[in-house]
């Protein structure tokens, strides 16, 4: 016996789920977004479009979806009752029978809903719920990829200059995504110029989230520049045998730079500096000429002071007394280094001071010193005014206002 040709029953309340679960893993081929977020995001579009429509639809709205079977259906629960008070949970004994007769009064049945069940607006909805979740899951993995690269080098394009301020838009690439930049002008290096489709290299200072998708903050002028700069180009700071303990930036003139090695019969200042200058001279050159300092990093202060002050000779330094977090020092150089040691506008000394961490007083051998015990005294007046100052501060907070007394 022949048998009857099938059709495709046109009023099946299933949708097409060999289509539906296709065009999910076509998501995730073209744009790398996972199928189980594609489906719990398309599960909520489905179920937030059907509740637009359908006031006192809740929790009992739910959907099964099948890959194996390739099916995808929605279902309603209600509670079958005598007496209906809210027909999106509840249903009469007469209708439930109708479609399971064995249904009894108290039963909690479920009904299918019907594609046709969605009207316009609904399905509108649906749409935006799934489009706001392939672009929330791409902003997600343009944001985890960024994150790694937190302090990092990243070489990006100019895609454009603006003309009115000077900043720069640029194109940065990470793995297989991308995201557009902003390098505003105080993060820009004085007297660089930019043209658009020019390559640059700049440091990722943070990732932050945003409304409109990752936030990408870069720079030009921060010493992790410097310092990423060295690792690609001497292989001994790459794989640790060199140590780059500190960095002070004053971007477009000068950088001091403080190394170690972790290694006996290693001469940091020299593996840095490579052959005939080759090494740091294509830093140099990267930096569009910012002269750079190299100097032996020391746990002695004295030594690392003195270091630091290079290329001017140094006499002696004296640890000064700290006042508070502070650290300082005095330092002796020849009279003739006096201008060399402080260098134009006072750069050289106050790059020092950024690489130490202290505060240098530079006296010239001919001045007379004020003996350290009188600098001891007046520290400590420091310290003692400043913890009064500080005690006043906190008394006026708390509502009482101690008096001073006058020595």
């Amino acid at each position: 016996m022949a048998k009857r040709a099938t059709k495709k029953n046109v009023n099946s309340n299933e949708m097409d789920g060999k289509e539906f679960f296709e065009a999910i893993h076509q998501i995730e081929q073209e744009k790398g977004i996972k199928p189980g977020y594609m489906m719990e995001k398309v599960t909520q579009a489905l179920l937030s479009a059907y509740r637009r429509d359908h006031e006192g639809v809740g929790d009992n709205l739910y959907i099964e979806a099948d890959e194996t079977a390739g099916t995808v259906r929605l279902f309603l629960k209600k509670d079958i009752v005598e007496e209906v008070d809210n027909p999106a949970t509840e249903i009469s004994l007469t209708e439930a029978r109708r479609a399971l007769p064995q249904a009894e009064l108290g039963d909690t049945v479920r009904m299918e809903v019907k594609a046709r069940s969605f009207g316009r607006i609904a399905a509108q909805t649906a749409r935006q719920v799934i489009i706001q979740g392939i672009r929330e899951a791409e902003q997600g993995m343009i944001y985890d990829e960024f994150c790694t690269k937190e302090h990092e080098l990243l070489t990006g394009t100019v895609t454009r200059i603006d003309p009115r301020n000077g900043s720069v838009s640029l194109r940065l690439h990470s793995g297989s995504e991308f995201t557009d930049a902003y390098l505003g002008t105080s993060e820009q290096v004085k007297g660089e110029r930019y043209t658009e489709g020019q390559r640059l290299k700049v440091y990722v200072v943070e990732v932050r989230k945003a409304t409109k998708g990752p936030q990408v903050l870069i720079s030009r002028t921060h010493p992790g520049l410097v310092k990423r700069l060295f690792e690609m180009e001497v292989p001994e700071v790459y794989d640790g045998t060199v140590e780059i303990r500190s960095v002070a930036r004053e971007a477009g003139s000068r950088t001091k730079m403080a190394v170690w090695p972790t290694e006996p019969n290693v001469d940091p200042i020299g593996a840095c500096v490579g052959p005939r200058g080759q090494r740091v001279n294509t830093i140099v050159e990267e930096l569009k000429g910012e002269k750079i300092d190299i100097i032996r990093w020391s746990e002695d202060p004295t030594e690392y002071i003195a270091a630091a002050l290079s290329p001017a000779d140094v006499i002696s330094v004296e640890e000064l007394p700290a006042v508070g977090d502070a650290k300082s020092c005095r330092v002796v150089v020849p009279d003739d280094q006096l201008s060399l040691a402080i260098g134009k506008e006072g750069q050289n000394a106050r790059l020092a001071a950024k690489l130490t961490g202290y505060k240098i007083d530079i006296k010239p051998a001919s001045a007379p010193l004020e003996p350290i015990e009188d600098l001891i005294a007046q520290a400590e007046a420091d310290a003692a005014e400043a913890a009064l100052e500080a005690a006043m501060a906190e008394a006026e907070e708390n509502g009482e206002i101690p008096e001073r007394t006058e020595e």
